[in-house]
């Protein structure tokens, strides 16, 4: 088996929210630790939307994978398959692609990821998720297809919600992950998380979701209990990007100044 559990997979099954934390700013690998204690399940390593490096994924990666909480990695998009290839093999246990707008972007998704038959994965030998030990090769291509491969797509482009029942339908797929700001910018309502068009189009992911069997996924809206809440226990959310490092430590940075006194 590999070396860590799937937090989004073991989560999921048993009807659980996987409640991911974002690193976009941090390299230290003790911030994975604080992350844990926090009562994190994954890791979301965005390489999207940062300057961290790949040699920063692998390390934050096998830092969540010593301490059991899975890690996840959003790749720049359109960054070719060497790039994924490289980002798996560094210890991610699923990768993030966004702005996927049609079946062949999904199934382009799933074939880097997964070792063949399913996909066309390039094998190396000594992989973090298994230790780093010498392990069997179909043993490789088993646990890792099944477990340590995850596909997660993001929903964020009018092409990609008018295509989202079939791009759900996509054997090798995982999650379908909403990408809120993009895609509220699509539709025309920037930051309209609460609008009657941006709410049908999650309703629309949350039904192909259902329908394929897949895990919706929502990213982007944070400290807004009342969509999360519905996202959760309506649409049947099941994955959560509940913040990222920057955005952590500037919203507690404000409430440490705001709590002590000022002089008398």
């Amino acid at each position: 088996m590999p070396s860590a559990l799937n937090t989004l997979l073991t989560k999921s099954t048993t009807n659980h929210l996987c409640k991911a934390f974002g690193i976009r700013l941090t390299t230290n690998p003790q911030i994975v630790q604080l992350a844990k204690n926090s009562g994190f399940d994954a890791l979301f390593i965005d390489l999207e939307h940062s300057t961290l490096s790949l040699d920063d994924a692998s390390q934050l990666s096998c830092a969540g994978l010593l301490n059991q909480i899975t890690p996840f990695v959003r790749v720049p998009y359109q960054c070719g398959n060497g790039f994924v290839q490289r980002v798996l093999d560094g210890g991610a246990m699923g990768v993030i692609f966004p702005h996927v707008s049609c079946v062949g972007d999904a199934k382009s998704a799933v074939s880097i990821s997964k070792y063949p038959p399913q996909g066309t994965r390039s094998m190396t030998g000594q992989l973090p998720v298994f230790s780093l030990q010498a392990t069997p090769v179909d043993h490789i291509i088993n646990e890792s297809n099944a477990t340590a491969s995850t596909v997660i797509l993001m929903i964020e482009t009018k092409e990609g919600i008018e295509s989202v029942e079939e791009i759900a339908a996509v054997d090798g797929a995982d999650v379908l992950l909403v990408g809120s700001n993009d895609l509220a910018i699509e539709l025309g309502v920037p930051g309209g998380f609460g609008t009657e068009v941006f709410r049908d189009a999650l309703v629309r992911i949350s039904q192909a979701c259902r329908k394929s069997g897949k895990v919706m996924g929502l990213a982007g809206i944070y400290d807004n209990w009342e969509v999360q809440h519905w996202a959760v226990n309506v649409l049947g959310v099941r994955f959560m990007l509940c913040g990222l490092d920057s955005g952590i430590l500037a919203s507690g940075g404000k409430r440490c100044v705001a709590g002590v006194p000022e002089v008398e």
